[in-house]
């Protein structure tokens, strides 16, 4: 399996950072997944838009203009022996230059950000397993501010995300000040009386491009929509939960906290958008 690390291309076992890189002292990085379908990347620009923002955020240049990103990215690609992927982008501050600091809070100056990408073969919901839907559970949202930035700190998502597998589900829907905000590693959709409802994007949640497509094929199919609050009572009275991600596209969420959610099983509208959203990807990976 090859990966690409500050610029040359090796076998991932083989790929080394300093110990102190930023990314591995502070968590001092963001990083990027994008799902790549018969060595297609999909929708690699709105990626790389959301990777430059988050960039932005950390104050971090962008170490390749975008043109580069896509010559670097389908390089790896083609490096792999497997089709279907999912490519992995990392950008860290790096590691302090000599005659700097070891570990310092502030920001280094003069210092090369340390750029890392691997692929893994991407591995998607089987019909099965669409056909039957999961169990979530809820959980407090006791993240930092900033969850527009995708950053590599990911320690409490991380533990958010064990309550559900700790319960054998497969999702943690998150909760603050009343409202819903995102999933650990979702983002999280609620329909009601047939007008599917999604939280506005804001700094407590990080918009997904799944999302992004979802309210698009919405909004080319007629089907009623709208962005706004969802408060917590939405969310458990709700008729159909989804959870929606790279990898897991649509899935529907048929328990959550162990109470049935709509009638249990997954319901119409969210079978609708599966199959919306396979027909999408299908087209967009045949232009």
């Amino acid at each position: 399996m090859s990966c690409y690390l500050n610029g040359r291309f090796l076998p991932l076992a083989d790929a080394k950072v300093p110990a102190l890189d930023r990314g591995f002292v502070f968590g001092d990085g963001v990083y990027e997944l994008v799902p790549v379908y018969s060595r297609k990347p999909f929708r690699l620009d709105d990626h790389l838009r959301r990777l430059q923002g988050s960039l932005d955020g950390i104050r971090l240049a962008n170490p390749h203009e975008v043109s580069e990103w896509h010559e670097l990215i389908v390089e790896l690609i083609d490096l792999q022996d497997f089709a279907d992927q999912s490519v992995y982008i990392q950008v860290t501050r790096g590691a302090p230059a000599e005659g700097q600091p070891p570990r310092d809070h502030a920001l280094p100056k003069g210092v090369q950000p340390t750029v890392f990408m691997f692929a893994q073969p991407l591995v998607t919901a089987s019909p099965a397993q669409k056909a039957a839907g999961v169990c979530a559970v809820s959980a407090a949202d006791n993240r930092w501010l900033r969850c527009d930035i995708k950053a590599t700190s990911l320690l409490a998502n991380i533990l958010l995300r064990q309550q559900a597998v700790d319960a054998e589900c497969a999702e943690t829907v998150m909760l603050r000040d009343g409202f819903l905000t995102e999933g650990a590693a979702s983002n999280i959709f609620v329909v009601k009386d047939g007008v599917l409802l999604a939280p506005p994007p804001s700094n407590l949640m990080l918009t997904g491009i799944t999302y992004d497509v979802v309210l698009e094929l919405a909004a080319a199919h007629g089907i009623p929509h709208a962005v706004r609050a969802i408060s917590e009572a939405e969310v458990r009275s709700a008729d159909e939960l989804w959870m929606t991600s790279s990898t897991r596209e649509v899935m529907a969420i048929v328990k959550l906290d162990g109470v049935p959610v709509g009638a249990g099983v997954p319901g119409p509208l969210a079978q609708r958008m599966d199959a919306l959203y396979q027909t999408f990807k299908q087209e967009v990976m045949r232009a």
